[in-house]
């Protein structure tokens, strides 16, 4: 017995160092397996936050694509957010069946990682994209509140030199009491600044339709098709002839019944009442005057231009709505700066249009065919790079229409080719 005894120890040793070692491998192999469930873990969590990411990414393009509207962009984002739902639904089905395993969770981890800061990086990019269009249209809204602050300052000073000096003014300011007084050069100033008032909306206009991004060549051309412009800048003389064409067609209208002779009483009652409208605009601020009068012809006048001027869609863009539309339409004026710098142009040409038929004899309007060439005595260039290229240029189109109040005529405004 004692001879087995060493034999014994040996074998006991053995399998007991065999034993040890096999649980040592059975607890690597456990840490192992919890470590790489965990990193499948981590892994499956990351592949959902990516999938979550680059739907919100995908969601804030199709929103910014809608204004202006951009259907390939909305197309592209359309099938991303799509494609990336049918991601989140295998990660369910996935997650549900305990289907986890993946064959590199380090790599598939990193890659989810990358995708989340990609789609992260793009929300930024867009967010910055609507900051700077915001701000961009807050510099635009600065600069017309500055010129028209400037404007208000030279009225002030200039009434105030009228109230000081002794005589009555003359020339083109308007400041006759009765119509009686008024002379032509009274609609020619007023013609004037009627004009002003047109290229100040339309700069506003067309400054609000940069910070959307609009193309402005293809809206351009949409008004006036074909009209190759000798500088980019140029295509704002477009959109000015169309405000001009919309605003002034209220003196293309008959005014007066043929039943009305020259010297009729009932023509020179007509006359008064277009006096009498007029002298009650001039010194009132149209939001005021809208406010007492909402159902005055002169809102009626704001309400028509308001929405042949600015079509649904160009609303829709501008202001991502068409609400303001909608108050108009009801016969609500809105208070922003847009709508106020669209009635101030409003007021200027209703006013244009009240002296024109309170004037004897009546204000006679002209616009110049296209393809017509060029005259000094009815027509003043807004482009003179045409006379560099062409003796003879022709017009392409009238921006503003010219005007002849009895013996005075002003020339129409146009763009040569």
């Amino acid at each position: 017995m004692d001879s087995f005894t060493p034999k014994k120890s040996r074998l006991a040793r053995t399998f007991a160092k065999v034993l040890h070692e096999d649980i040592r491998k059975a607890k690597s192999r456990e840490k192992i397996n919890k470590d790489r469930d965990k990193a499948v873990g981590e892994a499956f969590v990351a592949k959902l936050f990516a999938a979550l990411s680059s739907i919100k990414a995908s969601y804030a393009q199709l929103q910014c694509a809608q204004s202006p509207y951009d259907a390939d962009v909305i197309q592209l984002a359309d099938r991303a957010i799509v494609a990336e739902l049918k991601k989140l639904s295998e990660l369910r089905q996935r997650f549900s069946k305990k289907e986890l395993a993946e064959a590199s969770p380090a790599t598939a981890l990193l890659v989810a990682e990358a995708q989340e800061q990609s789609s992260l990086v793009k929300m930024y990019e867009i967010t910055s994209r609507k900051l700077d269009s915001q701000v961009k249209l807050k510099e635009s809204e600065i600069v017309f509140l500055k010129e028209k602050l400037a404007e208000i300052d030279g009225d002030c000073k200039l009434l105030d030199k009228r109230l000081n000096s002794s005589g009555g003014g003359g020339g083109g300011q308007l400041s006759f009491r009765d119509r009686g007084e008024v002379r032509p050069s009274h609609f020619v100033s007023l013609l004037r600044q009627a004009v002003k008032s047109v290229r100040s909306f339309v700069r506003l206009l067309v400054d609000e339709m940069e910070s959307e991004d609009w193309d402005l060549d293809a809206a351009a051309a949409s008004i006036q098709p074909g009209v190759s412009f000798w500088e980019r800048s140029h295509i704002c003389f477009a959109f000015e002839s169309f405000v001009c064409r919309e605003m002034f067609d209220c003196f293309d209208r008959p005014c007066f019944s043929e039943k009305y002779a020259s010297s009729s009483p009932e023509k020179e009652n007509r006359r008064r009442e277009f006096f009498e409208r007029f002298t009650e605009l001039k010194s009132a601020r149209p939001a005021d005057y809208l406010g007492r009068k909402p159902k005055s012809i002169f809102a009626e006048f704001c309400r028509a231009k308001y929405l042949r001027v600015i079509h649904p869609k160009m609303e829709a863009s501008l202001f991502g709505n068409l609400d303001q539309r909608n108050l108009v339409s009801s016969g609500v004026m809105p208070e922003n700066a847009f709508f106020a710098t669209f009635c101030e142009m409003a007021k200027r040409v209703w006013m244009l249009h009240c002296l024109a038929f309170a004037l004897d004899p009546e204000v006679a309007i002209f616009r110049v065919s296209n393809g017509s060439r060029f005259s000094e005595v009815y027509m003043e260039s807004v482009n003179d790079e045409a006379f560099d290229a062409s003796p003879e240029p022709v017009v392409a189109f009238t921006v503003v229409p010219g005007v002849r109040v009895a013996s005075v005529v002003v020339q129409s405004q146009v763009y040569l080719i």
